[in-house]
């Protein structure tokens, strides 16, 4: 299949109208808790760092309240979100530069953001978007799988598939159109057995022919042994 213009169009509408009204899985009350939620999601279901932040922020949900926890206590609090070690030197590090530099504030500037230890682009595209509404994109895994896969945005890149997404969808609807592509890879263009037949853009897919649950873009190469 060509993927033309007309075609990605249509994959944004179908996209828009299934999952319209989309919302982040990340439960948090400020730009602060999300910010700390998404340093924690790093190969971590969203399911387990809300369990992580539900503890965690009863017992300190201020930059100051973590850095006063330390270290040792710190880890402890986080240690069932994986690679605890790091996130948490992380956190703190990043605790002390908004202590010092922003009065214990999260900037809502994007560059500012990925100046904080442990916020790369993909955590300050969330914050910009989700905490202070403005339009960006973040690509995730959900996002550059289903982006590739659909040739929507290709590229060997998270930068690369941002800047292609951005191009082709309107700007107003950057922000619902990343919950979109991580609510589609997560219920049905899955890593390993995307399920193609119950996909509602298997007709405008170049990866889901032919159309074989479990099989994107495997099917062609198995039917010639």
């Amino acid at each position: 299949m060509r993927v033309t213009k007309t075609i990605r169009m249509e994959q944004i509408r179908v996209l828009e109208e299934t999952y319209r009204g989309a919302k982040p899985e990340l439960q948090f009350r400020n730009p602060f808790e999300l910010l700390i939620a998404v340093m924690l999601s790093a190969q971590c279901t969203d399911k387990r760092v809300n369990v992580v932040t539900k503890r965690l922020f009863q017992v300190a949900d201020t930059p100051a309240e973590i850095l006063a926890l330390g270290l040792p206590r710190l880890e402890e609090e986080i240690r069932d979100c994986g690679l605890y070690h790091s996130k948490a030197k992380h956190i703190l590090s990043a605790c002390q530069m908004l202590c010092e530099e922003y009065h214990g504030e999260v900037p809502n500037d994007f560059e500012a953001l990925q100046k904080l230890p442990g916020v790369g682009r993909k955590t300050a595209n969330v914050v910009t978007s989700v905490a202070f509404g403005r339009p960006a994109i973040a690509v995730d895994t959900h996002v550059f799988r289903v982006s590739n896969r659909l040739k929507l945005a290709t590229g060997t890149t998270p930068l690369e598939v941002e800047k292609g997404l951005m191009a082709i969808i309107p700007k107003e609807k950057w922000a619902e159109a990343h919950h979109w592509l991580i609510w589609h890879g997560r219920r049905l263009c899955k890593a390993r057995k995307p399920l193609c037949t119950e996909c509602p853009l298997q007709a405008v897919c170049p990866s889901a022919e032919p159309l074989v649950s479990g099989t994107c873009g495997n099917t062609k190469k198995k039917n010639r042994k």
